[in-house]
């Protein structure tokens, strides 16, 4: 991990197993355009939304209650002119416990401020992350997009294009 990876860190009162039950839940979150497993270690799934951003995902770490890494096997964006530009890196999710509340630290490993698309993905992953993910960590309920269900200002910008 470099500085420049993008990194935003969530504290909650839940404990290390329901965050990563809730991080491993990945459409009750980021998306319910997901097709394939998003919890034991060598899952695949995709991730669709529109046609906006596609991404196929592997899971390369799991260590339950500790750790998670996704590899972003292949990526595809319609709004930068590298289109493959997440292809490679590693989101990826560490879980601890710090005085009796929960800490996850996401940092999306090769997420860098060169990239076209780190403005949008920061926003959109800090949305994702302290808002959706902190809602199904702490009610049972998130906010993902899903066919007609932009979440975030980006992606009602560019759904609009």
């Amino acid at each position: 991990m470099s500085a420049q990876d993008f990194t935003t860190i969530l504290i909650v009162d839940q404990s290390p197993e329901e965050v990563f039950n809730a991080v491993t839940n990945v459409r009750g979150w980021w998306s319910e355009q997901i097709d394939g497993n998003t919890a034991q270690l060598n899952d695949e799934f995709d991730y669709h939304y529109e046609d906006i951003h596609r991404c196929k995902v592997k899971l390369i770490e799991v260590i339950p209650n500790v750790k998670i890494v996704w590899l972003v096997e292949k990526n595809y964006f319609k709004f930068t002119e590298d289109a493959t530009e997440w292809t490679g890196t590693k989101p990826t999710f560490e879980i601890s416990e710090k005085d009796g509340k929960t800490e996850l630290r996401f940092t999306h490993v090769g997420l860098v401020p060169d990239y076209e698309c780190f403005d949008i993905c920061k926003d959109s992953w800090t949305n994702y992350i302290q808002n959706s993910l902190k809602k199904l960590i702490t009610t049972g309920k998130g906010l993902p997009n899903g066919k007609d269900k932009p979440q975030t200002e980006n992606e009602r910008k560019l759904s609009a294009k």
